[in-house]
């Protein structure tokens, strides 16, 4: 079967997060699920700049595609950038999914505050929100908050301790921001325990699921 849509992934446990997304989202469009962890591992190691780990996501990306999909959108926030960056030769736009996130906090207020599980996440986000501030024409104020406490709960597969730690920390520190970013999509349990924070509180999943599916529609549309 032909995918419209395919995600890479640097964690196995995304898979159905975004697969009930795109449900939610494009009833009946069927999406291709590439895993990859070892970009995240490695890009944590050697950076996001190294030359060889760049070659492999774009490498990825393109595998992502072999299936015929008009979109391929990362899921990670470390590599989206490079990920997004990746030559298609037309064959297929290349996403990440925390563009529409950034997007809507700059709209939100100047004061973004960028909450992170990974310190190998952080500055890619920050300058995502720089850029997507810079396509808006409007100025904003991006702090920078490190969780590092909660990735172990995450990797032994505890979500709502997780989540717990996550939430604790940003309520903590989000007193003078205007909106909070955050940095992963495995962060998104968090909102929920968050909700009477008294601001926007954005994850990349939902926000960057629904913009995938309208560039995938818009993609068949002009075929």
């Amino acid at each position: 079967m032909q995918h419209a849509i395919a995600f890479l992934h640097t964690a196995q446990a995304h898979v159905p997060t975004f697969e009930r997304l795109l449900g939610e989202a494009a009833p009946g469009l069927p999406a291709r699920h590439v895993v990859r962890d070892d970009l995240l591992a490695d890009a944590r190691v050697v950076g996001v700049s190294d030359a060889a780990l760049v070659a492999r996501v774009h490498a990825a990306m393109q595998e992502a595609a072999s299936g015929g999909a008009n979109v391929v959108a990362c899921t990670c926030s470390t590599i989206g950038g490079i990920a997004e960056h990746t030559p298609t030769h037309g064959r297929f736009k290349a996403l990440r999914i925390d563009r529409a996130m950034a997007d809507r906090a700059v709209r939100t207020g100047p004061r973004v505050l960028v909450a992170a599980a990974l310190q190998s996440t952080l500055a890619p986000t920050v300058d995502l929100v720089l850029s997507a501030a810079s396509d808006a024409g409007v100025r904003v104020e991006p702090g920078q908050l490190l969780i590092a406490g909660a990735w172990p709960h995450f990797e032994a597969g505890d979500i709502a301790r997780y989540a717990e730690t996550l939430a604790a920390a940003i309520r903590k520190a989000a007193g003078s921001a205007d909106v909070v970013v955050l940095a992963q999509a495995s962060m998104a349990p968090a909102t929920a325990l968050l909700a009477d924070l008294g601001i926007d509180v954005l994850s990349s999943p939902a926000l960057g699921v629904a913009h995938v599916a309208a560039v995938a529609a818009a993609a068949a549309r002009a075929c």
